[in-house]
Parts: structure tokens; sequence; C-alpha cells
């Protein structure tokens, strides 16, 4: 069974169509780069993958089921503005979602609670190399280091799905590279699936196991809220430069070719009008 089930979505507002027959499948551990032109309905899609957006038709199903009706801790997201909390210390913001969801009252945890949290807590500073600043607020970190603590924040409650949104465009190239880096070892290392948006092509095949392309296939300038994208071509891609010997999560979209040849989806076709 896929972990993402995709069926027939379209996403309008009002008369404007935004996405219009969407249909997919992601297997688990897979790292789906999503690409397109400004507009085309990428983040949209991720919202409807983080439940912040409802399909207007069609469901979207996770491990065979509806997915739940609100973000949950199955989904983890980092956008492209560092969404960290700026009064807590890197240690606080990484524990602050353990301790909303143990303590939802006081949304603070004590005694040995709190010990087993903070040990959690160093295990992901660690991780995304953090730790000589456990104690530093955001405003002294650097963009990349304030990139590391959102992604640590997004999996310290061990989500089955990623969702990143532009999460590296702010970044400047070397330290774009190594966020390239990090998020490739801690997707190997925690065989979590990952879907992420951005509109650097490069990136996109750099990063992914697979490139979902959104596009319009019909445009009518007199009506040009009438038609939405699709996913227009599914490239399967090769394993990725930075795959080190010795990695424990196999890569199952690796088949030790390059990337296959564009296949346009079923959703690529024309839709009847």
């Amino acid at each position: 069974m896929s972990l993402i089930s995709v069926r027939n979505v379209w996403k309008t507002y009002g008369d404007d169509v935004v996405l219009e027959r969407l249909n997919l499948d992601v297997e688990r551990h897979e790292f789906c780069s999503i690409v397109g032109a400004s507009g085309c309905g990428k983040t949209t899609f991720l919202r409807m993958l983080l439940s912040q957006e409802r399909p207007s038709r069609g469901e979207i199903l996770l491990d065979g089921e509806p997915m739940d009706e609100e973000p949950n801790p199955d989904r983890g997201v980092v956008f492209q503005r560092y969404s960290v909390f700026p009064h807590l210390t890197v240690q606080d913001n990484v524990i602050v979602g353990l301790e909303f969801q143990q303590s939802r009252l006081l949304g603070r945890l004590f005694g040995a609670a709190r010990r087993r949290a903070v040990e959690q807590a160093e295990e992901m500073i660690e991780a995304v190399g953090l730790t000589r600043a456990r104690a530093a607020y955001p405003a002294s970190l650097s963009g990349g280091m304030q990139q590391r603590l959102a992604i640590a924040q997004a999996l310290m409650r061990r989500p089955k799905i990623l969702l990143l949104d532009e999460p590296f465009g702010a970044l400047d190239p070397g330290t774009r590279a190594a966020m390239h880096e990090l998020i490739l070892r801690l997707w190997r290392s925690t065989g979590m699936t990952i879907f992420l948006v951005t509109h650097d092509l490069s990136e996109g095949f750099q990063l992914g196991t697979r490139l979902l392309v959104f596009d319009k296939v019909r445009v009518d300038p007199d009506a040009p809220g009438a038609y939405g994208a699709r996913v227009t071509y599914d490239l399967r891609l090769k394993q990725r430069p930075f795959d080190a010997p010795g990695d424990t999560v196999p890569d199952p979209a690796d088949d030790g070719v390059a990337a296959t040849a564009a296949v346009p989806l079923a959703n690529a076709q024309a839709a009847p009008a």
C-alpha cells in the first residue's frame, strides 16, 4: 500500500481552479521534489498534504485512510521563513513540540518528563549540528542555523512525512549546499518520506528520488482561472551524489541508472471541458 494516495484531487477558490485532476501514489521513503512556475499550485498541494487546506474534490489518503482534517504529528513542515520561537533558546525550541503534546494544559514539562525531553532534544540538536548553540536565541543565529533549528523542531516528534516549502531559497550557496547534505543525511537515517517544493530545478534533481512537474496543460487567455495545474511529468531519478557507502536505509528509487525518460501521467492528458 502506498503511503500517500492522491485520487482525482481538485482545488478551487470560487471560480478560480488552482489544481485539477491530480492522481499520484507515493511510497514510503521517497524524496519527491516539486517544481513548476510561480502560482501553479505547488504550495497549495503541500498545504493539502499538511491538512491546512482541503481538496475541493477528490481525496488524499495516508496509509489507505483519509487524512486527518487538521495537521498532526505524522506530518512535519519547514517553511522558507524561519518558523521558530524568538523568545526560546535552541534547546527550548526543540523541546516545545513535546511539551505541547504531553502537557496540553500548561505547555511545560517538569521532573523526569522534562529530563527525558531534554535527552531527546540533545540528540536532535546534535544531529543538526547545533550542539554549541543549544543555549542561544534565534536572533543570534545565522540563517542556515535558524533553518537547521526549524528542521530539528519539525523532526522532534518523528513524523512519517516531512514537508519542505522552499526552505533553502533564502540561503547563500555555501550554506545551501550544507543544508542539502544535512537533509539527505536525516532522510536516509530516519526513513521518512519528504516532499520538497523548490523553484531551483537543479536542487530538485540533486535532492529528489522523484521529480514532479506541476504545470497548466490548458490556458484560456480570456479566463485565466478556468483551468488548473496538474502533474504533467513524473521522473524517477538516480541516486544523489551525497549518498555514501554504508547507508543502512535503502533508496527504493535507485536502480543504478540515470533518470528515466519523462513519463507523462494519466492526469496530464487533456480533461474534458
